[in-house]
């Protein structure tokens, strides 16, 4: 049984006339006998009687018409699916970021987005970059957003952002307005980012571009977010590496302030799987983010 049988049987017995429902259908009239008698020699069952020049529904017919009318339904309805989505009229994205990328980049384009496509439903889960590159390679998320090194062979990175991260203590820390030497680092007491997070691996990796061994660094806590670190920060004596966007809202209020030590600048990634299909609206979120698009 094939949707263009239920099609003919259901114009057939509308109209009660071949040629009538062959030529709403646009096809020939022996095609439409065709479709019909296929119909009726795989099910074994007659389903119009012949009354002269006209049809009538036999009792078969009666009873299969509203099912072939339901299964039909049911498929424009899925086509009309396909449609929307492919237009993005309606759909669903999940995102993973690492927080910086998530607090401080990602929610403006979110933003953009969700009024230019308001049937595309979007969910975001914060994470740090370890734990989205695992999101992604699961299938959890569709598209990932990084801040740090990822090592996953099944993963694709495109560059969306530049970003840096600086070092910053509170106003009145004895390093405030001095140029740094190495020294200064080790001496100082730190507050950074847990084991995993993009900023922590990319403070690392800044210093050991600068000659420096963070295993030297008087490490005395280490937080799960950007924000616990700040107020740790904020409460005095200590010193943490983190985005100038995370910083900048206290810097601007004069509640913290950034310390004479330059380390290099970082990326923000987008992720994605290499063997994942991306879906209509996530090519479009990719559109909207400004990443290169390889497929």
């Amino acid at each position: 049984m094939t949707l263009e049988q239920l099609r003919i049987f259901v114009a057939v017995a509308e109209r009660q006339h071949m040629t009538r429902a062959a030529e709403a259908l646009n096809m020939t009239q022996s095609a439409a006998s065709a479709g019909v008698a296929a119909l009726e020699a795989r099910h074994g069952v007659r389903l119009f009687d012949r009354v002269g020049r006209g049809l009538t529904l036999s009792e078969a017919g009666r009873v299969f018409l509203p099912e072939a009318r339901a299964v039909l339904s049911r498929a424009e309805a899925a086509a009309q699916a396909l449609d929307d989505l492919a237009g993005l009229r309606r759909g669903a994205i999940a995102l993973a970021a690492s927080q910086t990328v998530a607090n401080h980049w990602l929610p403006s384009r979110m933003a953009r987005f969700a009024v230019a496509h308001p049937g595309i439903v979007m969910a975001l889960t914060v994470a740090n970059t370890a734990q989205v590159a695992d999101a992604v390679l699961e299938g959890q998320a569709d598209l990932g957003f990084v801040e740090g090194e990822v090592d996953a062979p099944f993963l694709e990175r495109a560059p969306i952002a530049i970003d840096r991260i600086s070092l910053y203590a509170a106003p009145d820390h004895p390093l405030a307005g001095r140029k740094l030497r190495p020294a200064d680092l080790e001496a100082a007491l730190w507050v950074l980012r847990e084991q995993g997070s993009g900023t922590r691996s990319e403070f690392e990796n800044g210093l050991y571009q600068r000659g420096l061994d963070t295993r030297r660094l008087r490490t005395l806590l280490e937080l799960p977010s950007n924000a616990a670190v700040l107020d740790a920060v904020l409460a005095g004596g200590l010193v943490t590496a983190v985005s100038d966007l995370a910083a900048l809202p206290l810097v601007g209020a004069g509640r913290l302030t950034r310390l004479d030590f330059d380390l290099p600048s970082r990326r923000f990634d987008l992720i994605t799987h290499r063997d994942r299909m991306r879906s209509h609206a996530a090519m479009a979120f990719i559109a909207e983010v400004g990443a290169p698009l390889d497929r």
